[in-house]
């Protein structure tokens, strides 16, 4: 398999990945196996920058909430964050912000990574108006009413806090007061929980805050978001925020280099099972709110955090079969059906094979005894084959030759670790997939409408494609399975009301193959309508920022499709966003096309933030670091002098914050 080939069933393999997870709510790999393909996905994307590709899972992120409460979105993205799993690991990443500050000394803020639910607290004038779960990090569910019951969340401040701001943590059971939750259960007959971190996620679900107010819940809180808060360090911000009320840990420390960083790591590593509550790691942060903010994000994580994840706990089972599902793509994947095992405090029924290939090198077969990994503590992975266990008339696994579903025979080209069923739109989960994903929360957000019952609606044959949604009436889906009067409103509403979707979401919600939420509204934007966008070639299409061939080649496959164009009418008929809105083309311009901006210190007039969407919206492009395509510089106060040497050795000019708006 050359590099190329290597690094795109990478990027397939955990798209599907991100898709499991976060739309279907039904992973199938561990956390810390996922962390692992993705770093060797970085690895290779920094090693060949030529196969760029912005739909990459490194650059994206994708998630999905469930609808218990009002959908809210964050003033301020709660973004996800990388992990490591070695000094190797942190060495690298502080090379990399080396890279990006220039020669600059870096300390840094450890504390522990608290395992609970994520949740985003909104202040003003020191009163708590407004609790958040993290969703999908762009919004999330309202929960003040239960988060209110919480005692150690302040419901009004002391102190000099700022007028408004956000501040962010996690919920958690304490491990007595989870215990004692079970004790009470089992003492009235009913099942424990299984661990604390799922039952402080499901405590905010609930409808009935005075159950949420009998449950011992705390709230541990770490990070601090908002516009003027005064504030200049990461430390600082623990020590003003104990200082305004809130419960933060004591046990920070801050760190002037990996070595104590690692000290830290591994004090807390060998000692994490005499605190009080479950943590599966350290978060790592560059100290310098400063450089935080010259360092940035990434499309997924900030590039001045690091969580370092402890290892994982391993247990043994049998595997009693092995199944194949079928993906929205056509995509195989093998699972493992295993003897029910505790693990990481969640039984475990099913971890995933991956591929034919990854069965073969370890030689799974059906009866075996396998090892499991909870990665993450989430998700499981065989990694081993006990074979002193294994039954005398075990023989070899067989990799399915036709489509489980279909009966197609299945195909696998050279280089792909894949095998795929390519009865596109007749295999009946390709079909649903493609429908699920329409409706996703990224996508369409149909309000009323999941998974199971897009399932149910193709069964009863209601539907076959995603168009066939904008048909459905209340008479005919009353009469299905668990579906009551309201819920038919709800679900005929929600189908309705997302007509309003804009056109770039739509885009991306057609599924078209590589074309994720970045592409979509690079796309949209560069040809402002689906006629205009349904009728550019492979060579128009490649011009765009950001998009290459393999993006190009598949765009014009899928609206050169007959079935897809007739889809596409219809759904125009029906009154789908099919072009940017006046909105969205209001203050939009081409003055900066091709050309990249390096922003760098504090300005006056306007916001770093603003300023970077200012480059957007005129058609530019910012940059996380100098080089030789850099155009401009566009320099504030207290500006690193190595981005300045860097800039003049290169012959980037520098400007000023009033150049710059000058230009716009």
């Amino acid at each position: 398999m050359n590099t190329k080939q290597q690094i795109e069933e990478l990027r397939k393999e955990l798209r599907q990945h991100n898709h499991n997870y976060y739309v279907l709510d039904n992973p199938t790999i561990s956390d810390y196996e996922f962390d692992i393909k993705l770093k060797e996905l970085q690895v290779l994307e920094a090693q060949h920058p030529e196969f760029h590709d912005p739909t990459s899972p490194t650059l994206r992120v994708g998630g999905a909430v469930t609808k218990n409460f009002e959908t809210i979105v964050h003033e301020h993205r709660m973004y996800s964050l990388d992990n490591s799993y070695s000094k190797e690991d942190l060495l690298d990443w502080e090379k990399r912000i080396q890279r990006i500050l220039g020669d600059v000394e870096v300390e840094f803020t450890c504390e522990l990574k608290y395992d609970g639910a994520s949740i985003s607290l909104t202040y003003e004038d020191g009163q708590l108006v407004k609790a958040v779960t993290r969703g999908d990090g762009f919004q999330g569910d309202e929960a003040t009413t239960n988060v209110q019951t919480i005692k150690s969340v302040p419901l009004k401040l002391q102190g000099d806090y700022p007028p408004k701001f956000d501040i962010r943590g996690e919920i958690i059971l304490t491990l007595d007061g989870f215990a004692k939750m079970n004790e009470e259960r089992i003492a009235a007959g009913e099942d424990p929980y299984m661990n604390p971190r799922n039952t402080a996620s499901g405590s905010l679900k609930l409808q009935d805050s005075a159950l949420v107010a009998q449950r011992p819940l705390d709230c541990l809180l770490y990070s601090i978001v908002g516009n003027n808060t005064g504030i200049t360090s990461q430390f600082q911000m623990l020590e003003k925020a104990r200082e305004w009320g809130f419960k933060v840990p004591t046990i920070a420390k801050l760190c002037k280099s990996t070595d104590e960083v690692m000290q830290f790591v591994e004090h807390w590593d060998n000692h994490r099972h005499d605190l009080p509550y479950e943590t599966d790691g350290v978060v790592i942060k560059v100290n310098k709110i400063q450089y935080q903010e010259e360092l940035g994000y990434t499309a997924k994580a900030p590039r001045w955090a690091m969580a370092y994840k402890f290892k994982a706990e391993q247990v043994s089972t049998v595997l009693h079969e092995i199944t194949y599902q079928v993906g929205r793509t056509g995509a195989i994947t093998p699972v493992a059906n295993l003897k029910p095992v505790l693990l990481a405090g969640t039984t475990v029924k099913r971890a995933s094979l991956h591929n034919a290939d990854q069965i073969a090198k370890l030689d799974i077969r059906e009866g075996d005894t396998v090892f499991v990994e909870k990665g993450g503590e989430i998700i499981p992975k065989i990694i081993a084959v006990d074979l002193s266990k294994r039954p005398d008339d075990s023989t070899p696994t067989e990799y399915i030759s036709e489509c489980p579903e279909c009966g197609t025979p299945l195909q696998r080209t050279e280089g792909d670790a894949k095998h795929y069923c390519i009865n596109y739109y007749g295999c009946p989960p390709q079909i649903t997939g493609r429908i699920q994903h329409f409706i996703s929360r990224k996508a369409m957000d149909i309000e009323g409408l999941g998974g199971e019952t897009v399932e149910l609606l193709f069964k009863e044959g209601l539907i076959e494609d995603y168009a066939d949604l904008y048909t459905l009436t209340k008479e005919q889906v009353l009469p299905l399975e668990r579906m009551a009067e309201k819920s038919a409103e709800n679900l005929v509403n929600g189908i309705a009301a997302s007509v309003k979707i804009p056109f770039e979401r739509v885009l991306f919600a057609l599924g078209i193959r590589f074309v994720g939420e970045t592409v979509a509204k690079k796309l949209a934007k560069a040809y402002k309508n689906i006629d205009a966008l349904m009728s550019a070639s492979s060579e128009e299409l490649v011009a765009v920022d950001e998009i290459g061939e393999r993006i190009a080649f598949s765009v014009v496959e899928f609206f050169q499709n007959e079935k897809n164009q007739k889809i596409i009418t219809r759904l125009k008929e029906y009154g789908l966003q099919f072009e940017l809105s006046a909105e969205k083309l209001l203050n939009q311009t081409e003055k900066l096309k091709g050309q990249t901006f390096v922003v760098s210190g504090v300005f006056e007039k306007v916001s770093r933030n603003e300023l970077k969407k200012l480059i957007e919206d005129n058609g530019g492009r910012v940059g996380s670091s100098i080089s030789s395509k850099t155009n401009y510089l566009v320099a504030g106060a207290n500006m690193g002098p190595s981005k300045k040497t860097k800039a003049e050795g290169l012959g980037v000019p520098i400007i000023s914050e009033d150049d710059f708006l000058a230009m716009v």
